[in-house]
């Protein structure tokens, strides 16, 4: 992973090879026609270096300062370093640039400044509030896959220095604040690639039984309580919904326990649930075959609770945090289950299933039952749940449901955080199209319709009444298909590591 520090003096004088600094679009009010795009905060030392005139050379580059855009100029002995990069941030309030937006022109400098040794970015200027957003765009935008390619290609930036002048109104910058920042922002960021890695593995190599090993591994070294079930203990225990699920594979499922006791005086307990479906053809309701690889994400949600909680230790928050994880790989067989059967869930509760591509919210229902045993004030349950998402609010917006004031808690922070969010209603007549004919419930309604909805509606029926609760649906968010952009790489993407941080943060301060 790239290596970030803290810079003490200039960055024009910085013994480094390359100097990003931030681009605004020219001011709307500014009546000429050609005029300039502007230096955002941080530059100053770099722009009195060229004499006050770096924007206008940057311009002659082509900078616009249009979000996301890349523009490099020699600097010819101007200053220590080679290379100015300057990166657009697109059009910014009164305030400046939002954090996520020098989130995203972080990512995108770091990716520009693949196979450089040493760089220094001005964009961390003028708070601990942008320098930790700065670290986070940069270590996620510098991110690379590369375990399984002969040759990868261009390194990573291997250095990047973030610099924090002071001036009049930062003069008083608080450098301890600052590493504490620094700190919580790598903590993150080493948090959202781990789900990463994960996600992009491939189903050969990353299914129940090597997962449930990976996760245990990592929360082993974070000091957190580990427990795993194999499939025999799964069979003792009654989890009908993830031997169901898991029953058409040769590699048999697991579920994984990892646990945070919350320091001396924790704040409150939480219980975090992912799915961790390995691979999903959709079992005898088998998927269509083109785009069936997008399902090696499908255990987004389960690599998402299993890097938050390694976070939540690392991070040493005062919560309570145990992650309940099921895993299993969906595949047809003469062992699958079939639409028609029963399952008969952890905790006793039928579910008839009337089609077998409706599968994680069968493994969530025993991995929430579970995780409801430990009494816990809040539970938030991620996944990959349902297309439907995608058609309801594209690839890029999480779907928030649960109880009403909690549900929207989660979606605030989302959006705060960059991970984009949107809270989702529970309409109560689709309950109904949830009855079955033989069992407590059936797993899918018997039409297209709200599809999001009624998964959402299914899970609620496993989680009692006045527990706040959210189910965060990403199956869109957290893989992304196509070309990269800001901090955002193609594959997984991590999503919604940052959000559950977030949420931790605030319940660890508020209750």
């Amino acid at each position: 992973m790239t290596e970030l520090h803290l810079l003490s003096g200039s960055a024009a004088t910085a013994p480094a090879d390359a100097v990003v600094v931030g681009v605004l679009p020219a001011r709307s009010d500014d009546g000429s026609e050609k005029a300039a795009p502007r230096l955002a905060p941080g530059a100053a030392a770099v722009d009195a270096a060229f004499d006050g005139e770096l924007a206008g050379l940057l311009a002659l580059a082509g900078a616009t300062g249009r979000a996301d855009e890349v523009v490099r100029i020699p600097t010819r002995g101007t200053i220590t370093a080679r290379v100015v990069v300057g990166v657009g941030l697109g059009a910014a309030g009164d305030d400046g640039p939002s954090a996520e937006q020098l989130r995203r022109a972080s990512g995108a400098a770091a990716r520009a400044l693949a196979g450089t040794d040493h760089a220094v970015t001005t964009l961390s200027w003028p708070g601990t509030d942008d320098l930790a957003a700065v670290a986070e765009g940069t270590l996620l935008g510098a991110y690379a896959f590369t375990d399984y390619k002969k040759a990868p290609g261009r390194t990573p930036v291997h250095r990047v220095d973030l610099a924090a002048e002071a001036t009049e109104a930062t003069e008083a910058t608080d450098v301890s604040g600052a590493e504490a920042a620094l700190h919580r922002a790598m903590a993150i960021a080493t948090a959202v690639t781990t789900a990463r890695d994960l996600v992009n593995t491939p189903p050969n190599d990353l299914y129940p039984a090597s997962f449930a090993d990976r996760a245990a591994a990592l929360g082993e070294a974070a000091g957190l309580e580990v427990e795993v079930l194999d499939d025999e203990a799964l069979a003792a225990g009654g989890y009908g919904g993830v031997l169901g699920v898991g029953g058409g594979s040769s590699r048999k499922p697991r579920l994984v326990r990892l646990r945070w006791a919350g320091g001396p005086a924790p704040r409150a307990s939480v219980a975090l649930v992912g799915k961790g479906v390995t691979f999903d053809t959709g079992g005898i309701s088998i998927k269509p075959a083109a785009h069936m690889d997008h399902m090696t994400s499908d255990m987004a949600g389960a690599a998402a609770v299993v890097a938050t909680a390694v976070l939540v230790a690392r991070l040493e928050l005062p919560v309570t945090v145990t992650a309940t994880v099921p895993m299993a790989e969906n595949m047809p067989s003469a062992t699958a289950y079939r639409p028609g059967d029963v399952l008969r869930m952890y905790g006793g509760r039928t579910v008839e299933v009337l089609n077998t591509d409706a599968e994680g919210r069968l493994i969530l229902a025993d991995a929430i039952v579970r995780a409801l045993e430990d009494e816990p004030d809040y539970l938030i349950e991620t996944s990959t749940l349902t297309g439907a998402q995608i058609v309801a609010l594209g690839s890029r917006t999480a779907a928030v449901m649960g109880s009403d004031v909690f549900r929207d808690r989660v979606a605030v922070l989302g959006r705060a955080v960059g991970e984009d969010a949107w809270a989702m209603p529970f309409p109560e007549h689709i309950r109904g199209e949830l009855d079955s004919r033989v069992a407590d419930i059936a797993n899918v309604t018997g039409h297209r319709h709200g599809g999001m909805l009624a998964a959402g509606i299914f899970l609620r029926e496993f989680v009692p009444d006045g527990l706040p609760w959210a189910h965060i649906d990403i199956a869109g968010p957290s893989f992304h298909t196509g070309g990269p952009y800001g901090y955002t790489t193609k594959g997984g993407t991590g999503v919604p590591v940052r959000t559950l941080a977030a949420l931790l943060a605030d319940i660890a301060e508020n209750g």
